[in-house]
């Protein structure tokens, strides 16, 4: 099976009759960027993993594990990537925690960062900033700049850079990745970049940006269609730290030679391995992945009908003519540098969202940043819909 964007753009979305169960053709779901639907397969991953806990009880986990390498798989397609290992996680901030935990920072006690950076990155750095780290924050706007204020920042002290593929407050790709993995490889720094709101909308990948030494974490609660519980950390094959947070799911492959007096590590993606989990959501996950592979749902193909549905929000919100005092587009961002949601800045974004919600519209919105985020099962006359409630929303105010 495979769609064009006609198919989608069309009174009836045609990829909508998989979503039924979310209803997806009835409601005006703009908050893509933070959650999207599930298809409709993704209950059967679901019932599955009952089928099996039921039929096989504790020996489900033979079966959870090979859900698990379909999840790896999965993620390591969208990242373009064939020499990474792939840990698997709840969250992206479990998975943070290890990978800091396996950073030296007695001996490099610097981390550099931005100041957009979603809040699993801000607030741990934050906090560890409290305790003596030092934590270094570039500006990320404007986006051209921050390849280079890395760079001046970087150091022989510097145990690691953490940055954004996608920022999560203004939808803005960072452009300058390659080049700050070169200036980490530089200062013998490892770099961690965060790709949540890159993955599925707009196409990443691992050898044509040459990150094949960075980490990389992201999950599936957003433009993945996975749902909660499925997040990853990819690494490179030649890492060989200790990670500190460490769980007994690593043990499970320990064929390296142990030292005496020391915790042992297993091999591969079990460097980083965790324990105990609920393995629902992997059956579920890997439902959505062969879904999206058997639907001829590219990360390409996304990522037109996620350019087509910006211009489409963009082009509509300007056709309002609202006042630029109480709420605007920024003109300087170009169609290409945003990835998978529309910003419009106002200083009454919370009360614009509430009343969008009041009105069917769902919307969420960061400090004065108004967020669309549309999704490939909605129709044009959706998105229009939708504009034509924000037009009076804002116009009725006081």
């Amino acid at each position: 099976m495979s769609y064009t964007i006609d198919d989608l753009k069309g009174p009836h979305n045609k990829l909508s009759d998989q979503y039924r169960d979310f209803n997806v053709s009835k409601r005006l779901l703009l908050s893509g960027h933070s959650h999207q639907a599930w298809p409709d397969v993704a209950f059967n991953g679901m019932k599955r993993a009952w089928e099996d806990a039921a039929l096989q009880v504790d020996e489900k986990w033979g079966r959870a594990f090979d859900k698990a390498g379909e999840v790896r798989n999965g993620f390591a397609r969208l990242l373009d990537d064939e020499k990474g290992y792939i840990a698997l996680g709840a969250n992206t901030h479990e998975l943070l925690i290890r990978f800091l935990s396996a950073l030296d920072l007695r001996k490099r006690p610097r981390l550099i960062t931005t100041d957009g950076e979603f809040h699993t990155i801000r607030r741990q750095l934050a906090r560890l900033g409290e305790e003596g780290i030092e934590v270094i924050r570039v500006p990320s706007r404007p986006v051209e700049d921050i390849a280079e204020q890395i760079a001046k920042q970087l150091d022989d002290k510097t145990a690691a850079v953490l940055v954004s593929s996608v920022f999560f407050e203004t939808g803005v790709i960072n452009p300058g990745l390659g080049l700050i993995a070169e200036k980490c490889a530089l200062h013998g720094a490892e770099l961690l970049v965060d790709t949540y709101h890159s993955l599925n909308v707009a196409p990443f990948s691992v050898k044509e940006a040459g990150l094949q030494n960075a980490f990389i974490t992201g999950g599936g609660y957003k433009y993945c269609q996975l749902g909660e519980g499925n997040c990853f950390l990819r690494f490179p094959q030649h890492f060989r730290g200790r990670p500190v947070i460490t769980g007994w799911f690593s043990e499970f492959s320990l064929l390296a030679e142990k030292k005496s007096g020391q915790v042992a590590y297993g091999q591969n993606e079990d460097l980083f391995a965790g324990s105990t989990y609920d393995p629902v959501s992997h059956y579920r996950a890997a439902e959505v992945f062969r879904f999206f592979t058997e639907q001829g749902l590219t990360p390409e193909f996304l990522r037109q009908v996620s350019l087509h549905q910006i211009g489409l929000l963009a082009g509509e919100f300007l056709k309002l003519d609202l006042p630029e005092s109480i709420i605007h587009l920024d003109g300087n961002i170009q169609p290409e540098q945003r990835a998978g949601f529309l910003v419009l800045h106002t200083t009454k974004a919370g009360e614009i969202h509430t009343q969008l919600a009041e009105a069917g519209v769902l919307t969420d919105y960061r400090g004065n940043s108004l967020r669309f985020g549309p999704a490939p099962y909605l129709s044009d006359g959706q998105l229009t819909g939708a504009m034509a409630i924000l037009g009076k929303v804002v116009k009725s105010l006081k």
